[in-house]
């Protein structure tokens, strides 16, 4: 029983979708998972167990931010041997060809945050990344459901609000499609502990055109993401 989640040693599959919002977590398992049963409800971090097509997966609350993300992905990993992770959440959009309601799969992820210059004395950049077999299953299984995935690099900051927005434009101009707030810190704690972990998210905002979605769209949209990633997270022998 970690400190964090609290869950009993079996309640929590080696497969587990981590969306940052804990209501998500619950809206997921209510209505794609059979079976559900609620394993955690420590410091309000919801996390649910059940079935997708006959297999089971789970799915957690990670927070917002990089520090409550490498939280629960640590704990996951090495108190409830969770092998897989796939982080699904909203991200706001840099590409001027991406659009609200489009799906990106981030095959590596910028930051701005100081955690991993950390882990490396300041001495080395560290570069997380995707694990190749999810994010290439991910993109099969996107092109099988006719949803358009987009792939490239992401951006974790670490502040919500910016007082340089400027930035976003250079990382725009070097091919990074979005921001978000946790993948940097999931990939790399995945590679730590040999799991595997991907990052799919919806474009909710497109920061460089000031637009947003409506919550109709969101549902829409969200739904298309959580499909690919439960098909994908499944098909992880």
């Amino acid at each position: 029983m970690s400190v964090h989640i609290g869950a009993k040693p079996g309640e929590i599959a080696e497969r587990v979708l981590l969306p940052g919002d804990p209501m998500r977590a619950k809206w997921i398992a209510e209505t794609f998972l059979e079976d559900a049963v609620c394993y955690t409800q420590v410091r309000g971090m919801l996390g649910f167990t059940g079935t997708w097509r006959g297999q089971r997966v789970s799915v957690q609350g990670s927070g917002m931010g990089m520090p409550s993300a490498s939280i629960y992905t640590h704990e996951l990993i090495n108190e409830y041997g969770v092998r897989s992770v796939i982080r699904i959440g909203s991200c706001g959009a840099l590409a001027l060809d991406l659009n609200l309601g489009d799906v990106v799969a981030a095959i590596g992820s910028a930051t701005d945050s100081n955690m991993n210059r950390a882990r490396f004395d300041g001495l080395i950049d560290y570069a997380p990344v995707a694990d190749f077999g999810l994010l290439r299953t991910a993109v099969d299984t996107a092109a099988a459901q006719g949803v358009p995935m987009r792939v490239g690099p992401i951006l974790a900051a670490d502040a919500f609000y910016t007082d340089r927005p400027d930035l976003y434009d250079a990382l725009a101009l070097y091919g990074v499609l979005a921001v978000e707030m946790e993948s940097a810190a999931i990939y790399t704690v995945a590679a730590r502990y040999g799991a595997k972990a991907l990052t799919i998210l919806t474009v909710s905002d497109h920061i460089k055109r000031g637009e947003a979605m409506e919550s109709a769209q969101r549902e829409q949209g969200f739904s298309n993401m959580v499909k690919i990633g439960l098909d994908t997270i499944i098909a992880d022998a």
